[in-house]
């Protein structure tokens, strides 16, 4: 069995890979450009996965060829602001293909290439800026929308895997120090990273479709 963590180069991703492998896991790691923090990690690790691209997500599933993952983690995303009076919906546009069409695209890949393993596991970082109840200062539309949809998406998973023994987690990371926030946030990558690999280790079918935070704290949608 397999732990498949896409967007695993840098940030929270990396520190998820980092401490997986520590503990024994078998993992294998995505990323889009630079390998960046895998280089000499020791995992096995797939470049040239954009998950804007129908074409990079198929040769993801071509390399994973033979492979049944036990657990998936989906980390990537990005932040683009986007105020009220100063929107770019290119940048709008751009922030939903990655944060909320990408994931659910390379879901759906490996489901359909028959790679996800009967009681296994799907992690899905999102963010407590896609709940609506939450949300009571506004702004960060594209970021905020992406979630939301990203978080809908994951529901939507939850239920039409049930049957198949496969449970579904959305998972606010906290907010995180790392290159996306500009170094700005309350805690590091590694204590979110235990945080996330804790939701998923304790992830029960019964449980599939909850929004929590990685602390263990249930979110409103």
């Amino acid at each position: 069995m397999s732990t498949l963590i896409v967007g695993a180069n840098r940030g929270i991703g990396l520190e998820v890979t980092r401490q997986l492998h520590a503990r024994g896991d078998e993992v294998i790691a995505t990323y889009r450009g630079s390998p960046g923090g895998l280089e000499g990690l020791g995992v096995r690790a797939v470049g040239g996965v954009d998950l804007t691209r129908g074409e990079e997500v198929a040769r993801l599933i071509e390399a994973l060829e033979g492979e049944t993952l036990e657990c998936v983690h989906v980390v990537s995303g990005v932040l683009e602001e986007s105020s009220l009076g100063h929107l770019d919906f290119e940048a709008v546009r751009r922030v939903f293909d990655t944060n909320a069409v990408g994931p659910l695209r390379v879901v759906e890949a490996l489901h359909r290439a028959g790679l996800l393993s009967r009681g296994g596991r799907i992690g899905l970082v999102t963010s407590r800026m896609g709940s609506i109840a939450d949300n009571t200062s506004g702004g960060s539309y594209a970021y905020r929308m992406s979630k939301a949809a990203l978080n809908m998406a994951g529901k939507s998973l939850a239920e039409d895997l049930r049957e198949e023994g496969i449970a579904v987690a959305l998972l606010h990371p906290g907010y995180v120090r790392t290159d996306m926030t500009g170094g700005s946030g309350l805690i590091d990558a590694d204590e979110s990273a235990a945080g996330l690999i804790a939701r998923m280790d304790a992830l029960t079918l019964e449980a599939s479709g909850s929004f929590w935070h990685m602390s263990g704290e249930p979110l409103p949608w």
